[in-house]
């Protein structure tokens, strides 16, 4: 089917600020060939600026494809790039992460902020290196598992768990009982690290009470740390669980413990990919690779240099937080942020007061949050100063163009660059992304610009034969990278099946893609995400997109329903911007904006006003729940909702509409 798109391919922006860095497409299109054609001496280049124990004996081990290795024979250590080589320099004493929890006083300023200093950091990783090694009595290769909220405990965990060669997983600290207890037990974790809770919208989520529910079926933890974090009362497990302060209290300041020399394929870290159906897929990334794209990355899309303050809004628990707050910014020597709680708590402007208050120069967000900001109108970004921003790039998922150019106008004043980047869990670190730091191209409203340098990707069509220009096809990555997948855990059948299969010998992302005339690639979200519509294949992006293309629209979820005709029709959801008020002339004109952005084919059935959206506390839109609701069928699981008022709320407005209709 051939889709007349909503998407500004023509429109190009070239910013005011690092204007002397930006090169015209076709002469990044020729400089990324090289980098490509001779990918793995690029690889190596950007591997050689780490600093590694001992030097590799081959860059890439290609004997058992798609089980590829990179830099076999080198030795190097995660915990000693991101700290022990800063304490050793002058950035011993330079403020590595700021924390900022979410509580406030009546005048809206944060109650809890605490600054922790390379060498802070340095002195606790050891202390907590010492406590697994001596006390817990872990070894490299022991698995465990971190249930934590967004507290300085989380990174230092982590840190100390890479020092010495324990693989880690992190799981979400919105996730239910036994959403744990399936990543504990397939990770057959020995140690589960938790807190008596954590502060979410002004709420304490009882972490302690959910971890007990899910040890009750995970018998291979032996022993649980509990962290205060709130300071109430928990049930502790004699002989199990033990605080934090009380098992460290005895392990002195000076506490050291020797990193590891860990081999360059060995597991960092098991995270587990949490879809709708299907068994969690639980992605093992190596060191070497991993760092090695962490630092490029770092380097060419957020341009980071020793004056910056960085925040990326992400959870740790997520990749994102993994790789761009926790390893990719400390291997840099960068100023981070971490903030426990929600960005719009409890004022809708409480991150750009966090911008101004760190005085913040690069800023890592997602769309959704955007599109929320968007929502409340621009005064509450009017009430604070946001100079100090000077690059910005969103993640998660695609970014739609209106929600670009505001973000764009209102924070970027019109003049810094503004990226969009895609990539997943499974591939570690950013693969599409404007590049501020190495060679920029103009930058077009929505789109994530060009694949970074020694990575080949394409859109295909259904026959594995490249799609044609400016129509959708499948999203894939044609040559290994450093960062990519040792494996699923336990399952590296299930590997091949979802990544290798659909087009052998290449990695299938799941997302559809469009390549433009200009090389330009503009991600349209996952290609299970779709309504069949008469036969033809609509994504909800492309949809969400042309809602949002009305200037009252500023949220918009849209889910396919079944019909007896046309097999499923498109129902969407939408939240209106401040000053707009609902009536059937503004449906209408919403319903022909998408008629027209997208085709006659695309046209909503029925369209819904409500006020929030079903939304993971990460802040993607649940479309399963909304499909439920709007079905009339089972929800489900909604513990990593972030409101469940939100469920409510559509379901109301659905029972408005058919009360609405009985009486006409």
């Amino acid at each position: 089917m051939s889709v007349t798109w909503a998407l500004p391919f023509d429109k190009k922006i070239k910013p005011k600020i690092g204007e002397n860095n930006v090169i015209d497409e076709k002469t990044y299109s020729e400089i990324h060939e090289k980098t490509v054609k001779n990918y793995k001496e690029f690889w190596e280049e950007v591997a050689s600026q780490l600093e590694w124990f001992r030097h590799w004996d081959k860059v890439l081990d290609e004997s058992s494809p798609p089980f590829y290795k990179w830099f076999v024979g080198g030795e190097i250590n995660a915990s000693y790039l991101t700290l022990d080589r800063h304490y050793n320099s002058w950035r011993r004493n330079k403020v590595a992460i700021i924390w900022e929890g979410e509580p406030v006083d009546e005048k809206g300023n944060p109650k809890e902020v605490k600054q922790l200093t390379y060498s802070d950091l340095y002195r606790e990783v050891n202390r907590v290196s010492y406590m697994l090694k001596e006390k817990l009595g872990l070894r490299k290769g022991d698995t465990i598992t971190i249930y934590l909220p967004m507290i300085p405990e989380l990174p230092i965990f982590m840190l100390a768990a890479a020092r010495l060669g324990i693989v880690f997983t992190v799981v979400f600290s919105g996730f239910s009982s036994d959403a744990l207890a399936t990543r504990m037990n397939d990770a057959e974790a020995k140690v589960l690290i938790t807190a008596d809770g954590g502060w979410r919208r002004g709420k304490v989520i009882d972490l302690k009470g959910i971890a007990d529910k899910a040890l009750e079926k995970t018998p291979s933890i032996k022993k649980v740390i509990v962290v205060r974090r709130i300071g109430n009362g928990v049930r502790m497990n004699e002989g199990r669980d033990i605080y934090y302060d009380e098992i460290m209290s005895d392990i002195p300041h000076n506490a050291y413990v020797e990193p590891e020399r860990l081999k360059s394929e060995d597991p960092l870290y098991i995270l587990y990919t949490s879809g709708t159906t299907g068994k969690p897929k639980g992605i093992v990334h190596d060191i070497g690779g991993y760092m090695t794209l962490l630092h490029g990355t770092m380097k060419w899309v957020f341009d980071v240099r020793d004056e910056d303050v960085y925040w990326c809004t992400a959870d740790i628990g997520w990749v994102t937080g993994h790789s761009y707050i926790v390893f990719g910014p400390l291997m840099e020597g960068v100023t981070g942020i971490i903030y426990e709680g929600a960005v719009d708590y409890p004022q809708p402007d409480r991150w750009a007061s966090i911008i101004e208050r760190y005085k913040v120069s690069i800023l890592y967000t997602s769309p959704t949050a955007i599109r929320s900001f968007m929502k409340y109108g621009e005064e509450w970004v009017k009430k604070h100063d946001m100079t100090s921003v000077r690059l910005m790039h969103s993640v998660g998922e695609p970014i739609n163009p209106e929600a670009f150019e505001w973000f764009y106008n209102q924070v970027g004043r019109n003049e810094i660059p503004f990226g969009s980047t895609w990539w997943m869990t499974e591939t570690g670190g950013i693969m599409i992304s404007n590049l501020p730091g190495y060679l920029m191209i103009p930058m077009k409203p929505g789109s994530n610009g060009m694949p970074i340098p020694g990575l080949e990707a394409d859109v295909l069509d259904d026959n594995g034969n490249p799609a044609k220009l400016e129509e959708r096809g499948y999203l894939v990555l044609k040559n290994p990278w450093p960062g990519m997948p040792l494996t699923i855990y336990k399952d590296p059948e299930r590997y091949v099946k979802v990544y290798w299969s659909k087009f052998p010998g290449i990695f299938y992302a799941g997302d559809y893609a469009v390549k433009d005339r200009d090389g330009y690639f503009w991600i349209l979200g996952r290609a299970d995400e779709v309504i069949k519509v008469s036969g033809h294949r609509l994504g909800t992006y492309e949809l969400e997109s042309a809602l949002i293309e009305h200037p009252s629209v500023a949220e918009a979820a849209v889910v396919g329903v079944s019909d007896p005709i046309k097999g499923e029709v498109p129902v969407a959801f939408v939240i209106l911007k401040q000053g707009y008020n609902a009536d059937d002339n503004l449906v209408k004109e919403i319903i022909n904006t998408v008629r027209e952005k997208v085709g006659p084919i695309a046209t909503i059935d029925k369209l819904y006003f409500v006020s929030k959206l079903p939304k993971t506390r990460s802040g993607k839109i649940m479309r399963r729940v909304v499909r439920a609701v709007t079905m009339n069928s089972e929800v489900g699981d909604i513990t990593t909702l972030e409101d469940e008022a939100s469920v409510d709320e559509i379901r109301k407005a659905i029972q408005e509409f058919k009360a609405e209709l009985s009486k006409q």
